[in-house]
């Protein structure tokens, strides 16, 4: 397909439309007096549809579309369905819990339960270098190529990606988290509405026949070899979740920012419905479509099938809806990150009254440099987007994980132990899959497992570490406090 003027005017009136009804949405709110609640909690002010709808589109972006799409299977849908689990988790458990403790940042709970300010920086800075080094430059890359897919433009990819990085920085910066959430909210509305569209013409262009497709890439029974082994939906697969959608900062955020609990509840389980109804179909049925059409192309399927089967005057919408999901994603994680390195790091260790705002744009200036300079590490025609975000982001999830578990389920605790643990955490994920990070194959990995299995594996040995290291070296007994997940009212 190649770029048309009504195309071009379709794509820049969505955009512009998205942008003013964004604007007009903030100038007609009430602004917090509290600068660092209304830049990063958009003064606690969000209705249930914002909330869900942020939620929906801060997690579906073009390392979705694109990456679950490349893999060409349905296999790939157990992320989202596994992700009405997690999300589920955030509702019932974590949500209430981060109220009734008054949190700005996930990362707040860490140090009220262990009464200890480093461990909420050092568990900050882990969530900080996964943003910088994995999501960020993973966003930048899956957006550009599809829109060079789809297009077939003669255009660098990394000029795309400076278009992306810094059109998405300035929602980012200019307006806090309540212009994310609602750009957000409005761009998830086209996003699905088309990415359904593109489904169901994909299903009818191959008239609903699936035959000659192997049986492998139909299939929701991974095998021992496969992306996702059946046996890791019972092992690491439920800890992938919980720690995604409950103590990532970038996507708590956003339910945290209600008046209430009970809103932000309601926004979640709508978040849910919607993972579990629309999303699974969207992120690997067209994939699917495009390996019986053109046989296996990777990440590029999405673009390609887009691309072909759409009619001229959806294209330029569809590309509007794919840009907007990137700038959406990619300014939630900016936000979010913003929110970690104020809060977390240079209100304890630098300034306790900064501003806010011109520091949290120095801060997402610095970040989106190093993005940046990460694409190469994405564009590697040998592995989808997904598995090499998935795999990367293991050597911080689980580490991360243990502390808030530890912390929750126990107290008399001492901090040192869990920082302790969670930098032997990384280490440990490092060593047991250090040839298949450095792009070697599977079977000269150090530990002999799938990555899924592997993560269940860090998680569990960590908070053993965790305990261990409480009562031999800091000789305290750690206590089981229950109550801090069952009194949530």
């Amino acid at each position: 397909m190649q770029l048309e003027l009504t195309q071009i005017i379709i794509f820049i009136l969505l955009l512009l439309t998205i942008a003013a009804i964004t604007v007009w949405y903030c100038l007609k709110s009430n602004p917090d007096t509290n600068q660092e609640k209304e830049y990063f909690l958009a003064g606690g002010s969000l209705k249930w549809y914002f909330v869900a709808g942020s939620i929906t589109l801060t997690n579906l972006s073009t390392d979705q579309l694109v990456g679950m799409n490349g893999n060409q299977m349905a296999l790939l849908a157990w992320w989202e369905l596994a992700a009405v689990a997690g999300l589920c988790m955030l509702c019932f458990v974590f949500i209430p819990i981060y109220y009734r403790y008054n949190c700005t940042t996930t990362t707040e709970l860490l140090e009220i339960r262990y009464k200890n300010k480093h461990i909420r920086a050092l568990i900050s800075l882990l969530f900080l270098l996964g943003n910088i080094f994995i999501f960020l430059p993973a966003i930048l890359y899956g957006g550009s190529l599809f829109i060079q897919s789809m297009f077939n433009i003669d255009v660098n990819l990394y000029v795309l990606a400076i278009l992306f990085s810094v059109t998405g920085a300035a929602y980012s910066i200019f307006g806090g988290l309540r212009a994310v959430a609602i750009s957000d909210t409005f761009s998830g509305i086209l996003l699905l509405g088309l990415a359904v569209t593109v489904t169901i013409i994909a299903l009818n262009t191959i008239n609903y026949d699936f035959s000659g497709i192997p049986k492998e890439r139909l299939t929701l029974i991974g095998s021992p070899k496969s992306d996702i082994p059946f046996t890791t939906l019972f092992t690491g697969m439920i800890f992938i979740q919980m720690f995604y959608w409950s103590t990532n900062q970038t996507i708590t955020q956003r339910a945290m920012a209600s008046p209430s609990v009970k809103e932000a509840q309601k926004g979640i389980l709508a978040a849910a419905a919607i993972r579990l109804l629309i999303v699974p179909p969207i992120i690997v049925i067209p994939g699917i479509v495009a390996y019986k059409l053109y046989g296996d192309i990777g990440d590029s399927a999405y673009g390609i099938l887009v691309s072909d089967l759409l009619p001229n005057f959806l294209s330029g919408a569809f590309a509007a809806a794919i840009v907007t999901a990137v700038l959406t994603t990619f300014n939630s994680i900016l936000n979010a990150s913003a929110a970690l390195w104020v809060c977390d790091i240079h209100e304890t260790y630098v300034s306790k009254n900064p501003d806010v705002k011109k520091l949290s744009m120095w801060v997402s200036i610095i970040m989106v440099i190093m993005a940046f300079i990460m694409i190469p590490v994405f564009n590697n025609p040998e592995q989808s987007i997904i598995n090499t975000v998935q795999r990367l982001y293991g050597l911080l999830s689980m580490p991360i994980l243990s502390a808030f578990i530890v912390g929750l389920l126990f107290r008399n605790i001492d901090a040192r132990s869990v920082i302790i643990s969670v930098i032997l955490g990384v280490i440990f994920y490092y060593w047991m899959l250090l040839p298949l990070v450095e792009n070697q194959s599977i079977a000269t990995q150090n530990v002999k497992l799938h990555y899924i299995h592997l993560m269940a594996i860090n998680l569990i040995s960590m908070i053993l570490v965790a305990l261990a290291l409480n009562k031999l070296i800091f000789k305290k007994n750690a206590e089981w406090d229950y109550k801090s997940l069952l009194n949530n009212n």
